[in-house]
């Protein structure tokens, strides 16, 4: 029993989500909230942030579960947060330590791709915008002789403003400086670059192509190094793609191996049957057992070398085909049918064998009806004995 559900509310999952979906989950969201982002919200990252921090390790999630936001606290859970971009940029740039201030920021992209083109392998473009030093200037801004350090905010980009609250209480701020407007130095208007204005950079568009390897997974990274922003004296950082794998109507990913659910009627579990799938590669392949060979719901088939490709050999995994029975509708067989088929399959053992006849009392089966339980199904599956379950070799 999870005590309360704060954490997974923020990141959208329910308290049993595994690794995969919390992990997921935060992706999601640290992409559309993270400060640099249009839609970004500074408060928001961090809160999903602390969620993925401590949901994502099995010790603070059990003492969460179990005793709530309180124990975190008291048992110095909370101490050890890191900040928010310290994990935004573990999770997205493969580093756990603070962003080096002579690179400039990485581009995160996510970029949605199919089963299929995992499968497959396939070719994408992107289409960013990005800042280059101005060729004119070579990134000064203007003539070299005529660059001078800001005075008003000593060259750092940012100054630091007081503000009286009320008396004897301060507040401290800092903003971008307005004199350079963030770039430490001033430049005359005679003499600045007239292509770029004295800024030293120009926004340029750029395509970059993205190659989608065949078996490669949901939250996998493609860098393209040093094609972020350029900025003078700082070296530029990377654009970082993201792929997030669309689910699929048919098939269903489990590491190297596919799941296929498969419906079949009575007869064909019971007779054979012959069907023909469609796999991520177009190919046709023709199913079949055996007549005699009884399928029952649940039972699972493989086919190997159907799965999955591995990123690197290409060797595939299995596909996993789950089978489920779809029976008939009350009133579909009728009584000559039932004879025949009584006369067919095994008969179930006589009733009035087991029992004492002075004891027995015929009763009729009813469906139940919703309204009247007092649990749902799984609930009372929970009841009354173990649950049966199919096992196949």
């Amino acid at each position: 029993m999870v005590k309360e559900t704060r954490l997974y509310d923020i990141l959208g999952c329910p308290p049993q989500a595994t690794q995969s979906e919390l992990k997921k989950a935060y992706r999601k969201l640290a992409l559309k909230f993270h400060p640099d982002k249009a839609t970004g919200d500074e408060e928001k990252f961090k809160e999903i942030s602390f969620a993925y921090e401590v949901l994502s390790n099995e010790e603070k999630r059990s003492l969460y579960d179990k005793h709530g936001e309180e124990a975190l606290k008291e048992g110095g859970g909370m101490s050890g947060f890191s900040n928010a971009d310290d994990i935004f940029n573990m999770f997205f740039g493969g580093s756990g330590r603070r962003r080096d201030d002579t690179k400039t920021k990485d581009i995160v992209f996510e970029m949605q791709v199919t089963l299929a083109e995992l499968y497959n392998g396939a070719e994408r473009n992107i289409v960013i915008n990005k800042d280059i030093l101005c060729s004119s200037c070579d990134g000064k801004g203007g003539a070299e002789n005529h660059v001078k350090t800001c005075g008003a905010c000593n060259g750092q980009g940012v100054q630091t403003i007081l503000h009286q609250m009320f008396p004897g209480m301060m507040q401290q701020s800092r903003t971008v400086c307005k004199e350079c407007r963030g770039q430490g130095e001033v430049i005359p208007d005679r003499h600045r670059c007239r292509t770029c204005n004295g800024l030293k950079t120009l926004n340029k568009e750029k395509i970059l192509k993205v190659h989608i390897d065949p078996g490669m997974t949901d939250g996998q990274k493609i860098i393209f190094h040093e094609e972020a922003d350029q900025k003078p004296k700082k070296t530029p950082g990377d654009v970082v793609v993201v792929l997030d794998e669309q689910k699929h109507k048919v098939f269903r990913r489990k590491g190297i191996d596919l799941i296929m659910n498969i419906e079949l009627d009575l007869v064909e579990a019971l007779c054979g049957f012959d069907k023909v799938i469609e796999t991520l590669d177009k190919r046709q392949l023709i199913i079949s057992t055996i007549p005699g060979e009884i399928i029952r719901p649940g039972n699972i088939k493989t086919l190997l070398n159907e799965g999955m490709p591995r990123q690197k050999t290409h060797d595939k995994g299995r596909l996993m085909l789950k089978f489920s029975i779809k029976f008939p509708k009350d009133g579909v067989l009728k009584m000559e049918n039932i004879a025949n088929l009584k006369k067919l399959l095994p008969n179930p053992p006589d009733p009035m064998d087991m029992s004492d006849a002075d004891l027995i009392t015929d009763v009729l089966l009813e469906d139940i009806d919703p309204s009247t339980m007092s649990g749902t199904p799984e609930e009372l599956e929970g009841h009354g004995g173990q649950r049966v379950e199919c096992r196949t070799s």
